[in-house]
């Protein structure tokens, strides 16, 4: 499918990049674009592989209909000019992960996981349960390395675990797991989207191709997913606190088929939320054969995943947590249910057009906000109708400043912005782990 074809790579950054190594294998004849300067050694590298990287803020003019496919980069929305101009040619638009799936053997059995928020954490908790009892596991996707780069390594009887965003669904066609998992969905990522209705539609993609031989795993306790999902062929398993699903939980412990997997008490992941994200991997990991006693081992030991809701230091009786994942109210409504002590709240990042407004029922213990980025204005005003003192920044640095002058002994101070990272950093990792150095600097 990806030999002597001519593929046009818009944004390079990490997927790019490796989408061009494993494409030049094949005598193809790649031509990588970008906005913003990229790493020397990776330009030199894909150069050498007879690709060509141009650095410009108009790829337009350079394509035309001679380019079998364009590979995106999903963060790239599809009303960008080049995308547009690629489908009136009638180029396929695809990205990374689309392209890598042609190259696999189809004797395998692919997870994969979306959902506005869970996912990250429902991923890491298959592969760690998974990688207890089987060894040849593999986990990629929207989660660290991109799959281009090993798909190769990829056997005939492998498991394959895939966090996948709806950025990515938006350009996904043949791509099929044999167990999907939807985690939920709320109003996010409408900076993208033309709406919720298309958003929704994004995620319904995770069940393409789906027939009664592969399952469905669906939250209960979320009406959208189980609306969006009520048409799939899937076989649906669900989740949740309704003692009649497949996996359930209550004030004791969680259960699968009736049967009582693990202890609340035993479990380091705490709160509603991390419950649901456990009952989800349960099932996609029981498909396949793994013991509860394998399970246990995992959930003994699971502290979490960096940047959601992580524990990064207590100093002086303050604690503090680092939940730079959390793009959206809802994640952030989750991280401010957590805790009942007086909370400071760092809000702000790039505006994704939602309302304040949808954290008003977990504010209660918040006894200030700090805001920064561009959203600080919004936010400030948001504080003010909330009647919350709030502290206006530039940056994060200058807000935990603020921070310091504030805080006291028995305080949480909450880094869960609600918004995205890109107007100050490539990505919220980045956010997250200035955060921690400030800490660390206390």
């Amino acid at each position: 499918m990806f030999n002597n074809k001519k593929i046009f790579i818009l944004g390079m950054a990490r997927s790019g990049y490796e989408a061009a190594k494993l494409l030049s294998d094949y005598n193809n004849e790649i031509l990588v674009t970008d906005m913003s300067d990229q790493d020397q050694n990776q330009v030199k590298d894909l150069e050498e592989r007879g690709a060509k990287i141009v650095i410009t803020d108009n790829p337009v003019p350079l394509l035309d209909e001679s380019y079998d496919y364009v590979i995106k980069n999903p963060g790239i929305k599809y009303d960008n000019p080049l995308v547009v101009k690629a489908k009136e040619l009638g180029i396929k638009v695809i990205n990374e992960v689309e392209m890598s799936y042609s190259f696999l053997n189809k004797n395998i059995n692919i997870i994969g996981v979306t959902g506005s928020n869970g996912k990250t954490t429902t991923v890491n908790l298959i592969y760690k349960f998974m990688t207890e009892e089987k060894d040849n596991v593999f986990l990629g996707g929207n989660i660290g390395t991109p799959l281009s780069n090993f798909v190769r390594s990829i056997e005939e009887g492998s498991y394959l675990v895939l966090e996948i965003s709806d950025h990515q669904l938006v350009d996904m066609y043949n791509f099929k797991t044999n167990v999907s998992v939807l985690t939920n969905i709320t109003p996010t990522h409408l900076d993208f989207h033309a709406s919720y209705d298309v958003y929704k539609s994004m995620k319904k993609k995770i069940f393409n191709h789906h027939t009664k031989d592969d399952i469905a795993v669906i939250n209960s306790d979320d009406k959208e997913s189980i609306n969006v999902t009520s048409d799939i062929e899937s076989t649906k398993y669900y989740y949740g606190t309704n003692n009649d699903n497949k996996c359930y939980f209550d004030d004791k412990a969680i259960y699968y088929d009736n049967e009582e997997v693990v202890k609340l008490s035993d479990i380091v992941l705490k709160g509603k939320h991390n419950y649901q994200n456990i009952c989800a991997a349960i099932i996609a990991v029981k498909e396949y054969g793994i013991s509860n006693e394998g399970i246990r081992n995992v959930l003994k030991n699971f502290k979490g995943v960096e940047h959601r809701l992580e524990f990064v230091k207590e100093v002086n009786g303050i604690k503090f947590y680092n939940d730079s994942k959390a793009t959206n109210c809802v994640s952030t409504n989750i991280a401010l249910n957590s805790f009942k002590e007086p909370t400071i709240l760092l809000l702000g990042g790039t505006d994704r057009g939602h309302s304040f407004h949808d954290l008003d029922e977990s504010i209660s213990n918040v006894k200030a906000i700090v805001c920064y980025g561009k959203t600080k204005d919004r936010i400030e005003e948001y504080a003010k109708e909330m009647n919350i003192p709030c502290y206006k920044s530039n940056n994060l640095k200058e807000a935990f400043d603020d921070v310091k002058k504030i805080m006291e002994k028995g305080d949480v101070v909450l880094l869960s912005p609600a918004c995205a990272s890109w107007d100050q950093y490539k990505c919220f990792e980045d956010r997250g782990n200035e955060f921690k150095s400030l800490v660390e600097e206390i």
